[in-house]
C-alpha cells in the first residue's frame, strides 16, 4: 500500500477513535475548513455545522467499524469509497444502528497531512 493511501487509512482510524472517545477537538482537525458532508434527507452542510451536531450528541457512545472498498489518489487530491457501521448509544435511550456507503474526496495539505474536503454519506438507520 502506497503512504498516502496508508495516511488515509490512518485518518479514518483517527476519526472513529476520536468520536469514540468524544474527542471533537481531533475530529475538527480532520476536516478542511471548507469541508462540506452531503447526507439523506439534508441539505448540504459544513463544518460548523457539523461541530455543533456533534456537540448535542455529546455523552452518547459512538462506535464505528470502516471497510475502505477503494482509495485512489491523485496528487494532493484523493478520493476513498468507505463502507461504514455507526453504533450510537445515547446515555438513556436506545443505541442506533447506521450504516452504507460513503464516497470521501481528501485533500493533501502542505504539511503533508490529509484531511476530509467532501463527503457523501449514505449511512441509513439499521433495524
Amino acid at each position: 500500500m502506497h503512504n498516502d493511501e496508508k495516511a488515509i487509512g490512518h485518518l479514518v482510524d483517527s476519526w472513529l477513535a476520536a468520536s469514540k472517545k468524544g474527542d471533537l477537538a481531533t475530529v475538527r482537525g480532520l476536516m478542511a475548513d471548507d469541508v462540506i458532508f452531503m447526507v439523506p434527507g439534508k441539505e448540504p452542510f459544513g463544518k460548523e455545522a457539523f461541530m455543533a451536531s456533534s456537540t448535542e450528541m455529546r455523552g452518547s457512545l459512538v462506535q464505528g467499524t470502516s471497510d475502505i472498498q477503494e482509495i485512489s489518489v491523485h496528487g494532493d487530491w484523493a478520493w476513498m469509497h468507505n463502507h461504514l457501521k455507526v453504533i450510537i448509544r445515547p446515555p438513556d435511550g436506545k443505541p442506533v444502528v447506521h450504516s452504507g456507503h460513503t464516497l470521501t474526496i481528501l485533500q493533501k495539505q502542505p504539511d503533508g497531512k490529509w484531511v476530509i474536503a467532501r463527503d457523501a454519506n449514505l449511512l441509513t438507520p439499521q433495524s
